[in-house]
């Protein structure tokens, strides 16, 4: 068994209005007004009012310390440049997720088996997993897993590797760290895919505690399942290009979800013989108001059993793997002893298109 047992976020320290986000990249792409009117549409129908990011330049409408002064904003920062910056930054919000997770846990750094790294917006070696050995000061005999690329869902997968270390040994105690820098791989060419990625995306940081036993506050993953959708592959896509990391997310990705997220959702149930009316919180990836809708309209679900990923969508956008993990956290916070026993179900999407779905019960220890 395993059960998450500690829920902590992290933020960069540049919040943003959505409208002024808008309003640098009016700027920057150096759209005409046809298009510039289908911006300000995706923005203002995204869901989201603020957004953070590790650059402080979005915010601004010159003097930029990133992006280029120029009109043309050439050069644009090349795919070494922004792995700079992510070397730079990841390791920074990493630690403060990562040690708000043990101060709340009461878990000392030293009692970490385990460390579980997350991400999917840049990549070096010695990596992420090493620079939290020493921020943290772990152990250096921590067990290190790094899960890279994957995208919106690979927080599940973290949770499935953290599952695995602890049904092999009672002891266990595991961080897991998901960092993106979303925003660091921000792109300029006037095309239906920017637009729209442009619109939503953010930067986070989550990190959990995962242990093999808990007598208190947790919850326990009791069953997890996974599908591809072929037929969506190429509506969602994450690819390395000479200038960042290129995002391919076609407003058709809320279709194809719809085609799979009632059979993935009685597949997850059958195996533990549950149905849908015995759950009772539901923790959806907010990877758009859409795709939030669509989950809705196929499950028929309320806007208020799915508040919270309105909530995060809202506050902070899409930041990748980590934000499953903010709407996790907003409904295990006010979980409390009336809710014992109850069961939670949660998704998360990504490239693939792959489907994801766990599902947990909550304890109140």
């Amino acid at each position: 068994m395993s059960f998450i047992t500690t829920i902590a976020t992290a933020n960069p320290p540049h919040l943003f209005r959505q409208q002024d986000i808008a309003a640098f990249m009016l700027s920057s792409m150096q759209l005409n007004e046809q298009d510039s009117r289908k911006l300000n549409v995706l923005f203002k129908a995204s869901g989201i009012e603020t957004r953070y990011s590790m650059l402080e330049d979005y915010g601004k409408s010159g003097d930029f310390t990133f992006f280029s002064n120029l009109d043309s904003f050439e050069p644009f920062p090349s795919t070494k440049k922004r792995n700079e910056a992510y070397q730079q930054y990841a390791p920074l919000l990493s630690t403060a997720a990562a040690s708000k997770a043990l101060q709340q846990s009461g878990i000392e750094a030293k009692q970490i088996t385990h460390l579980i790294t997350v991400s999917c917006t840049g990549s070096y070696a010695p990596g992420l997993d090493i620079d939290l050995v020493e921020s943290l000061q772990l152990p250096l005999s921590v067990q290190r897993t790094n899960i890279h690329f994957m995208g919106c869902y690979a927080a599940f997968n973290a949770i499935k590797v953290a599952d695995a270390f602890c049904k092999m040994n009672s002891s266990v105690k595991v961080l897991i760290v998901c960092t993106e820098l979303c925003t660091l791989h921000f792109q300029k060419q006037n095309t239906e895919d920017n637009l729209l990625a442009n619109a939503l995306f953010a930067d986070g940081s989550a990190a959990l505690i995962v242990e093999a036993s808990s007598s208190k506050k947790s919850l326990q993953l009791t069953g997890a399942y996974s599908e591809l959708a072929p037929q969506g592959s190429k509506e969602m896509a994450w690819a390395i290009g000479d200038w960042g990391f290129e995002m391919k997310l076609s407003s058709y990705v809320p279709d194809v979800i719809r085609s799979g997220i009632k059979s993935l959702t009685n597949r997850l149930l059958s195996v533990l013989d549950l149905s849908q009316g015995n759950i009772s919180h539901y923790a959806i990836h907010p990877g758009g108001k859409k795709i939030l809708e669509t989950i809705e309209q196929e499950l028929g679900l309320s806007k208020e059993q799915n508040k919270w990923a309105y909530h995060v969508l809202k506050n902070y956008g899409n930041m990748s793997s980590p934000t499953v993990l903010f709407v996790l956290k907003e409904i295990f916070d006010r979980l409390g002893e009336e809710n014992d026993k109850e069961n939670l179900i949660s998704f998360a999407f990504g490239p693939g298109l792959t489907l994801e779905s766990m599902l947990f019960q909550y304890h109140h220890g």
